[in-house]
C-alpha cells in the first residue's frame, strides 16, 4: 500500500531579539536548512561549535528534487547520525542500464567489489532526507529558526552582520562566521555582489513523480531516442513509497507551464508505460540547468557551500552529493581555526580542494549534457553511432555518457597532502578518500569507515598488536596529547593486546585495499581523506604531516 508523505511544518518561534533589541553574536550562523546547510550544522555541533540556522521557509523541500545519494555521501551521513534511516527508507541500487531506442546497449555497476557497507547509490526523496537531518540537528543542539529570511548582509573583518525578516518584524544578528547555503540563486551572494561564472544549457526537462505498483528492478534506466518519446531522452528511477521518477527531455522551445499540466504529462507517461498501467501523479516540475561556480568560496568571514557556490546539471547526481561533501570538507577546518589550532589559511584550502571538486563535477556534468543533448546534426550522428556500436564493441561503451555518476574527488593536488616517500600500489594515495572494508570490532562484524572520521587518526596496520614495541606504543600514545590530537586505530590480522583501538581484518580486504604490510600507517583527516602514508610509522614524519594537513607549514 502506498504511503502518502505528509509535509512537516516546523514551528516558527518569535526570536527574543525582536523584543529585546539586542544584537547577539554567534560563533557560527548557517543560512539555508536544506541538505547542505543542515549537514554543516550537525557537523559543527559534533565539533562542539554552537550554531544558529536561519531558513526563510517552515517546511522541507517539495517533490523528490535531490534524489540520488552516493556511497560517499552515505558514509558522511553515517558520521552525522543519519545514514541508517536514509538507507532503510530509500532504494539502494548499483546497476544502471542505457537503452538506444528500444534496445539495451550498455550497463554499469557502481559497486563491482564486495565488502562495502553502503551501496553505490540510494534513491530517496529529498523531503525525507531533510526530515532526518532536521531531527538530527535538533538532537545535536543546533538552534533552527524557521520563517527567518535574511534580507541584508554586511561583511566586516571579524564578523558578519545579518538583518533578518520574520512575520513579526525585523531584527539583527551577528556571526563570527557565516556559512551560506541558500541555493543556486543565493540572495546573499547577490547582495554581496559576488561573481559566479559558467554556462546555461538551452534545454528543458520535465520531472514527473509517479505513484504506481511496478516490478521494475532497483536500477537506473536511461533511454536515448525511445519509441515512446522519439528524438529525446528519458530517465527512470525508483524511489521510496512506490514512487517512480521519470525525466523527459523536452527541448528548449517547450512551454514550461503547458508541459506541467496533467493533460500533457499523463499522455507522455501512458506512451511509456502502456495504457494498462495505473498510476497517479504526485509531483511535476520543469527545469533548466547550468554549470557554473564562484571563483572563491570564501569571502572574509562568509563561506559558500552547495548550490550557492557551484551548480551542475542533474545528470550524474552531483548537486546534493557535492554540497554535502563541501560541508564535510569545511567544518573540521573551521573548527580548528575557531579553536586557534590552525591559521586562517587553512580555510583557503577549502576553495582549493572543493573548487577542484567543483571543476571536476562541472567538466563531467557538461560532457554528460553534451552527449545527452547534442547540439547540431554532426553531434547527433556521432552520439547515435556510439550508441549503435556500444551493444557489441567495448571501446564504444566507454564513450556512452548518460551521466557519469557522482564519485568523491581525489584531492591529489591539495597543499595539505604529504607526498609519498616510498612506492605503494593502488589508488589510495594522499588526497584520496578512504576505502571501506569489513572488519571485526569488539568481536562483532563491522566496517572500517565506521571507525574513522571526525578527527585526525593514524590507521596503523600490523599482523599482531601484541608485537608492537613498547617504544612505538609510547610514541604513538603521545599523539593523543597534541593540541590537534591524533587517535590511533590498529588494523590487525589477528587479535592482540595494545593500548589502542583494534579492529581485525579477517578477510584481508583492508590490507589488500591499502596495500599494507605490518608497520604501514595512514594519516587520515577528519573528513576521511588521506593526508599521508608510510611503509613504517615514524613519529617525526607523522608530526610533520600533521602540521602540513593543518596548514601549519612554515615558510610557505
Amino acid at each position: 500500500m502506498h504511503q502518502t508523505y505528509t509535509y512537516t511544518k516546523f514551528p516558527h518561534i518569535v526570536p527574543a531579539e525582536l523584543y529585546s533589541g539586542e544584537v547577539r553574536r554567534h560563533p557560527l550562523v548557517v543560512v539555508g536548512a536544506g541538505p547542505v546547510g543542515l549537514a554543516a550544522a550537525i557537523d559543527a555541533r559534533q565539533h562542539g561549535i554552537p550554531v544558529l540556522v536561519l531558513d526563510d521557509d517552515d517546511t522541507v523541500s517539495v517533490g523528490s528534487r535531490g534524489l540520488c545519494y552516493a556511497k560517499r555521501t552515505l558514509e558522511i551521513l553515517d558520521r552525522l547520525g543519519c545514514g541508517d534511516p536514509v538507507v532503510s527508507k530509500g532504494v539502494g541500487w548499483d546497476v544502471g542500464r542505457t537503452f538506444f531506442r528500444n534496445e539495451e546497449v550498455f550497463n554499469f555497476n557502481l559497486r563491482p567489489q564486495p565488502g562495502h557497507k553502503r551501496p553505490g547509490m540510494v534513491n530517496l526523496q529529498q523531503y525525507y532526507l531533510e526530515d532526518y537531518l532536521v531531527k538530527r540537528a535538533e538532537e545535536a543542539g543546533a538552534t533552527l529558526r524557521w520563517k527567518n529570511k535574511v534580507v541584508d548582509v554586511q561583511s566586516h573583518d571579524d564578523h558578519v552582520r545579518l538583518r533578518v525578516d520574520t512575520p513579526e518584524g525585523l531584527y539583527s544578528v551577528e556571526a563570527d562566521w557565516l556559512i551560506v547555503c541558500d541555493g543556486a540563486r543565493s540572495p546573499i551572494r547577490t547582495r554581496l555582489g559576488l561573481d559566479i561564472e559558467g554556462k546555461v544549457f538551452m534545454d528543458r526537462f520535465l520531472i514527473a513523480d509517479v505513484i504506481m505498483k511496478a516490478d521494475f528492478p532497483a536500477e537506473r534506466w536511461f533511454w536515448f531516442d525511445p519509441p515512446f518519446h522519439p528524438h529525446q531522452s528519458v530517465l527512470l528511477h525508483r524511489e521510496a513509497d512506490d514512487v517512480y521518477r521519470i525525466d523527459f527531455q523536452l527541448g528548449w522551445d517547450a512551454d514550461p507551464e503547458e508541459e506541467k499540466k496533467p493533460d500533457n504529462v499523463i499522455p507522455r507517461i501512458r506512451a511509456m508505460l502502456g495504457d494498462e498501467r495505473e498510476f497517479t501523479l504526485e509531483w511535476v516540475s520543469v527545469y533548466t540547468f547550468q554549470c557554473r561556480r564562484m571563483n572563491n568560496f570564501r569571502h572574509g568571514r562568509c563561506l559558500f557551500a552547495g548550490d550557492a557556490a557551484h551548480q551542475v546539471s542533474p545528470f550524474g547526481a552531483r548537486g546534493a552529493n557535492s554540497g554535502i561533501q563541501d560541508a564535510d570538507n569545511l567544518i573540521w577546518k573551521l573548527s580548528l581555526v575557531i579553536n586557534g589550532h590552525a591559521p586562517l589559511r587553512l580555510l583557503d584550502t577549502y576553495t582549493q580542494e572543493r573548487g577542484f571538486a567543483a571543476d571536476e563535477n562541472i567538466m563531467n556534468s557538461t560532457r554528460s549534457t553534451d552527449f545527452i543533448t547534442p547540439k547540431g546534426n554532426t553531434s547527433t550522428l556521432f552520439r547515435n553511432a556510439v550508441l549503435a556500436l556500444a551493444r557489441d564493441l567495448p571501446f564504444a561503451r566507454k564513450l556512452v555518457n548518460s551521466g557519469r555518476l557522482s564519485v568523491p574527488s581525489f584531492l591529489t593536488t591539495s597543499l595539505l597532502n604529504t607526498a609519498d616517500s616510498e612506492p605503494f600500489e593502488g589508488n589510495l594515495l594522499p588526497g584520496a578518500p578512504m576505502e571501506d572494508a569489513p572488519v571485526e570490532v569488539g568481536g562483532k562484524a563491522g566496517w572500517l569507515v565506521d571507525q574513522v572520521g571526525g578527527r585526525f587518526q593514524l590507521v596503523y596496520f600490523c599482523d599482531d598488536p601484541s608485537a608492537m614495541s613498547m617504544r612505538l606504543q609510547d610514541q604513538l600514545q603521545g599523539l593523543s596529547k597534541l593540541s590537534v590530537p591524533v587517535d590511533v586505530l590498529v588494523v590487525a590480522r589477528r587479535p592482540g593486546i595494545c593500548p589502542f583501538g583494534v579492529v581485525i581484518d579477517h578477510d584481508g580486504l583492508a590490507f589488500q585495499r591499502y596495500d599494507a604490510r605490518s608497520g604501514t600507517a595512514y594519516l587520515v583527516r577528519p573528513d576521511q581523506h588521506i593526508a599521508a602514508r608510510w611503509r613504517e610509522a615514524e613519529v617525526s614524519s607523522i608530526l610533520a604531516a600533521l602540521d602540513r594537513a593543518t596548514a601549519n607549514f612554515a615558510g610557505e
